[in-house]
């Protein structure tokens, strides 16, 4: 099984307002080669684009890898570290506070590309010293600018 690094941010401008532009950037490295992936939406969140970033970079491996996935993204890590997305489904996709979870079709789709690849998820400190978390951030606003100015 192939071994790869990711990283992944998600961002949002106008994040919890109407007409917002979210993007996510991912930065790939499998022996020794980088790819970088952009994409910008209308209309979504900080949370969504977290999300997304992760679906979509699992999406693009084209066979079961080993993945070690780096993002800042609180909500993604402890969903998975902390067992929370279990619960959720225990729970008929109802909260601690037994509220419905959001973004519960994005979540299952993680679910499923989890039981094609053995993925370890690793928390970064956001906009600090991590080169490639930096980058990711990066990749999310030129994606954001570009669809701004479409």
């Amino acid at each position: 099984m192939k071994s790869v690094t990711i990283y992944t941010d998600g961002a949002c401008r106008g994040n919890g307002k109407e007409n917002t532009i979210g993007a996510f950037g991912i930065v790939f490295m499998y022996n020794g080669t980088k790819k970088e992936v952009k994409q910008a939406f209308r209309n979504t969140t900080n949370n969504i684009m977290e999300l997304s970033a992760v679906i979509q970079a699992l999406s693009m491996l084209k066979e079961p890898c080993e993945v070690k996935l780096h993002s800042d993204s609180a909500y993604v890590i402890n969903a998975i570290n902390q067992k929370w997305i279990d619960n959720w489904q225990r729970n008929g996709w109802k909260s601690s506070t037994k509220e419905p979870v959001k973004n519960k079709e994005l979540w299952e789709k993680l679910i499923e590309l989890l039981k094609y690849h053995k993925v370890q998820f690793i928390k970064v400190k956001g906009h600090s010293d991590n080169e490639y978390n930096n980058r990711c951030d990066e990749l999310a606003n030129d994606a954001m600018d570009e669809l701004k100015k479409l």
